[in-house]
C-alpha cells in the first residue's frame, strides 16, 4: 500500500477545505453531502453519539449557526492507498480560550465521491 500519494492527499484537501468551510457557514447541505449515507456512518461529537446518516443530519439541522467560527492548526491529512484517507486537526475558538479542539475523519472515495465515514470531535484544556 502506498501511503500519501499526492494526487490522493490534494483531492481530500480539496474535500476537507469544503467540509470546513460548510461547518463554519452551517451549510447543513454540503455537510450532509459530504458524510456517507450509509447505515455505518458514525460521528462522536463533543456531547453526542451519532450512529447514521439520519442521526447526523437531525444533529446538523437543530444546531445553532452562532459561534462556528475557528481557526485550524496541526492539520495533517494522510492517505492510504487511492481510497482512504484519515484528516486530524486542532480548532481554536475565540470563545473558548485555553481549550483545545481536536477532529479526526476517516474519508473513503466512494462512487459519489469522497465521504466521511467516520468522525470524532473533542475538546480539551489548552
Amino acid at each position: 500500500m502506498e501511503v500519501n500519494l499526492p494526487d490522493v492527499v490534494a483531492e481530500v484537501e480539496v474535500e476537507f477545505a469544503r467540509y470546513e468551510a460548510a461547518l463554519v457557514g452551517n451549510n447543513v447541505a454540503v455537510l450532509d453531502e459530504l458524510f456517507w449515507n450509509g447505515p455505518h456512518t458514525i460521528r462522536y461529537g463533543i456531547g453526542e453519539n451519532l450512529y447514521g446518516p439520519a442521526e447526523i443530519a437531525a444533529f446538523r439541522a437543530s444546531r445553532s449557526p452562532a459561534g462556528l467560527s475557528r481557526r485550524l492548526s496541526r492539520t495533517v491529512i494522510t492517505s492510504y492507498g487511492r481510497d482512504m484517507a484519515v484528516a486530524a486537526t486542532l480548532f481554536h475558538r475565540d470563545g473558548a480560550p485555553g481549550r483545545v479542539g481536536r477532529q479526526m475523519q476517516t474519508w473513503v472515495r466512494m462512487p459519489e465521491g469522497w465521504r466521511v465515514v467516520a468522525a470524532h470531535v473533542s475538546i480539551i484544556e489548552g
